[in-house]
C-alpha cells in the first residue's frame, strides 16, 4: 500500500510517502528524480519513509578497512551493495528498520546545513521517547544514541548530501532490524561503539506503521508543519504526485 499525504507550508506543499519494504535501487532513482526537480526550482519537497531489503550503502567517504564482507558473501546472505553520493562511510539498511528519506528545498526552511542536521536528531529523539527511549547527540558525531555515559551505543545513523540546499537520503533508524547484519561492517567507520535497536532496548517487537505514524508527528512539530490531506491509493509500482 502506498500512501500520500500533504504537509502545507505558506510557499511549498510537502508530499508525504509511505512504502513497505522497497528495493534500495526503486528509491534511490525516485529520490534522484525528484531531488533533480528540487534543483529546477520545482516545488516537489518529498518526505518518503520505507523499509528495504538487506543492502549495504557505501558513502562518498568510506573506507576500505570498514567492509568486512566479500561479495561472495553478500551473495549468501542476500544482500546488496550499492556506492551512493551521501556523506558518511558504510552502513546497512534491512526489514524492521525505518528509513526516512527528506527530500527538501532547505531555501522553504533554514539554509543551514548544521540546523538541518540537528533538527533531523530531533525528530528522532523525539519519536524515541513515545518508547520511553532516551535518546541523544554525541558532540563531533552525527545521529542518534541511546545507553549511558561511556558505553553509548548507535541507534539511529544519518547521512545526507545537499546541493544549492536542496537535500536527499536522510537517515535510518534502527527497530526490529537483524543486527547480526552490522557485524560485516564497521558502521558508519566508527570502531569504538556499537549498534542497537529499539526491540534490543524494550525486549519487544514494535510496529513499523506505529512508527511511522509517530515519526510523522515528530516531523511535523520539528519542521513546523501541518497534514493537510492523507489519501491512500493501490500499490501499482508508480509514483504519482496530486
Amino acid at each position: 500500500m502506498t500512501i500520500f499525504c500533504f504537509i502545507c507550508y505558506e510557499y511549498v506543499t510537502i508530499t508525504y510517502l509511505s512504502l513497505a519494504v522497497t528495493n534500495y535501487a526503486e528509491v534511490w532513482n525516485l529520490q534522484k528524480s525528484i531531488f533533480s526537480d528540487l534543483l529546477e526550482g520545482k516545488e516537489s519537497d518529498t518526505l518518503i519513509l520505507c523499509e528495504h531489503p538487506p543492502v549495504y550503502t557505501l558513502g562518498r567517504v568510506t573506507e576500505a578497512a570498514n567492509i568486512l564482507f566479500s561479495d561472495d558473501e553478500l551473495q549468501k546472505i542476500g544482500a546488496e551493495k550499492f556506492e551512493i553520493e551521501r556523506g558518511g562511510d558504510v552502513t546497512f539498511h534491512g526489514p524492521g528498520q525505518l528509513v526516512g528519506y527528506p527530500l527538501l528545498n532547505l531555501a522553504h526552511f533554514k539554509e543551514d546545513l548544521g540546523w538541518y542536521l540537528r533538527s533531523l536528531e530531533e525528530t528522532i529523539i523525539l519519536t524515541l521517547k513515545e518508547y520511553g527511549v532516551r535518546g541523544f547527540r554525541i558532540s563531533g558525531r552525527t545521529g542518534v544514541w541511546v545507553g549511558e555515559t561511556g558505553n553509548e551505543e548507535k541507534i539511529c545513523a544519518i547521512g545526507i548530501k545537499v546541493s544549492r540546499w536542496c537535500t536527499m537520503h536522510g537517515f535510518a533508524l534502527n527497530i526490529n532490524t537483524d543486527l547480526s547484519y552490522f557485524d560485516r561492517i564497521i558502521p558508519c567507520g566508527i570502531g569504538d561503539k556499537k549498534v542497537t535497536s529499539l526491540e534490543k532496548i524494550t525486549g519487544r517487537k514494535t510496529d513499523i506503521e506505529e512508527v511511522k505514524e509517530l515519526y510523522q508527528r515528530s516531523f511535523k512539530k520539528i519542521f513546523d508543519t501541518d497534514l493537510s490531506e492523507l489519501k491512500t491509493i493501490a500499490d501499482s509500482g508508480a509514483y504519482t504526485r496530486s
